[in-house]
């Protein structure tokens, strides 16, 4: 892939530099250097970090094939979705299967604590919002092309909690990274949410040891927090805090 297709792929997407450089590991300033053509000679290493972000999102073909007419990536549905055997873990965005590899124990435990708090702030201050914890699938668009599975999510509306999913955009999305869906984290999922209508979208990094917080009723850019921080959620405006320090003396037991 060249430089000139990766420019016009990074226009297509909305991709910043920031986004390349964070999600590739190479660095800003060389990111930069290198769209504006000031790099003429390109190691091979940089140039396959920088396409591998460019890369199609892989699409389960032949799992659809078993139940009916195998369709093209992007074409895929709800009920291609539910079709699906139960052990084959997938996120269905704008028609594209993207893989779920199973969470490691450290992401579990970053969802677990986080739900764990929230979970009880809303019980003792008699809250009328509910929280939930993957798996639970979320219809985000309200339409037939995307079903997503965040790793905890608050939802406030009531009529939006039907029996076999949650309809519409949450309130509030927590996403923990795992090395597989780093991309669709930081970018594909960022998008969706903030178009969708969610208010605040976290993303916690347990491998560059951050929270990021963007809460989209305010600005679109976010707050970065080390992951041992207290950490304020802006749809309580600041009421509950997270407190992430058991959390950071997991992550250096797995260090």
């Amino acid at each position: 892939m060249t430089i000139q297709e990766m420019k016009q792929l990074m226009q297509e997407r909305g991709y910043t530099y920031a986004q390349i450089a964070d999600l590739s590991g190479v660095p800003l300033g060389t990111v930069q250097k290198i769209f504006n053509g000031e790099t003429k000679g390109l190691r091979y290493d940089i140039l396959t970090a920088l396409e591998g972000i460019f890369k199609e999102p892989m699409a389960v073909m032949e799992s659809c094939a078993a139940y009916g007419e195998e369709k093209k990536p992007g074409m895929y549905t709800i009920e291609d979705y539910r079709a699906l055997p139960e052990e084959q873990r997938v996120e269905l965005i704008d028609g594209y299967f993207y893989d779920m590899a199973a969470p490691t124990t450290f992401h579990q435990l970053i969802a677990g604590e986080v739900y764990r708090q929230i979970a009880n702030y809303i019980i003792d201050q008699g809250g009328a919002c509910t929280p939930f914890i993957s798996p639970i699938d979320v219809q985000l668009d309200n339409d037939e092309k995307t079903m997503i599975q965040p790793d905890v999510i608050i939802v406030c509306k009531p009529d939006q909690i039907e029996r076999r999913n949650i309809m519409g955009a949450p309130d509030f999305v927590l996403e923990v990274i795992s090395p597989g869906t780093k991309r669709r984290d930081h970018v594909v999922k960022l998008f969706k949410y903030e178009q969708a209508g969610v208010r605040e979208y976290w993303i916690a990094d347990p491998y560059k040891k951050r929270v990021l917080v963007y809460f989209f009723q305010r600005e679109a850019s976010p707050v970065i927090y080390p992951i041992d921080a207290d950490i304020p959620v802006n749809i309580y405006e600041g009421k509950l805090t997270i407190k992430f320090q058991q959390i950071a003396k997991w992550g250096e037991q797995e260090d």
